[in-house]
């Protein structure tokens, strides 16, 4: 049996209130896990602590086989830069360069060439030329996926990947997402308010009143 790609143990937090405590989570490979539960509940955070971003009240995050709180800052950096992907629901794109040199500057960062494979599968083949401000919310979020699969990760987290689309780009988005990751034996961990984009994934998790529990499919 191969190595879950992520494992979540006994993870708590909070700010001025416990959001969660207990937590246990994992994600095999070509496998997709989606987090639901109400706004303010922690499901971002949750997120964030899974890919290096939050360090736990308590608990461990095992990524790839390492307990990445247990690293050295630039391990977790060598991380960031070849082995995960991160999807905001706000893209985060340079709106000075065009689509093609956003994703020139990741593939650059993680030394993986430019799969323009992903462009036809995104429907923004076309759109790579033109600067990021002359495209619609919906083309650079798509333009932003792109840059991310560009990076060839093992592991994509996804928090509200398609919070600003339409439905049809939705689909088309969960679409190219779920192919990755079973042509790649990659994982998808993603945080959604749309139950239709959850209900597509493998696993169910729901946060509420602090605990996180598996749903039954």
């Amino acid at each position: 049996m191969s190595q879950n790609l992520l494992e979540a143990k006994n993870i708590s937090h909070g700010f001025e209130t416990t959001l969660f405590s207990n937590v246990h989570l994992t994600l095999a490979p070509a496998s997709s896990a989606a987090i639901v539960g109400r706004s303010g509940c922690g499901k971002s955070t949750l997120l964030h602590i899974c890919s290096t971003f939050i360090e736990p009240d308590d608990g461990r995050v095992v990524l790839l086989g390492k307990d990445i709180y247990a690293l050295k800052e630039d391990d977790i950096e060598a991380f960031r830069r070849y082995d995960i992907g991160i999807i905001f629901q706000f893209h985060y794109l340079f709106k000075g360069m065009s689509g093609l040199e956003n994703i020139e500057v990741a593939t650059m960062l993680s030394g993986e060439p430019i799969d323009e494979h992903v462009f036809e599968q995104l429907e923004i083949k076309e759109l790579m030329g033109q600067k990021i401000g002359e495209l619609s919310g919906g083309q650079q979020q798509r333009v932003s996926i792109a840059r991310v699969l560009s990076k060839k990760p093992k592991i994509i987290f996804a928090d509200e990947p398609t919070g600003n689309l339409d439905k049809e780009t939705a689909t088309l988005v969960m679409d190219v997402l779920l192919a990755y990751i079973k042509e790649n034996d990659a994982g998808l961990l993603l945080v959604t308010h749309d139950e239709e984009m959850a209900s597509r994934c493998e696993t169910v998790y729901k946060l509420e009143e602090k605990v996180l529990t598996s749903l039954e499919r």
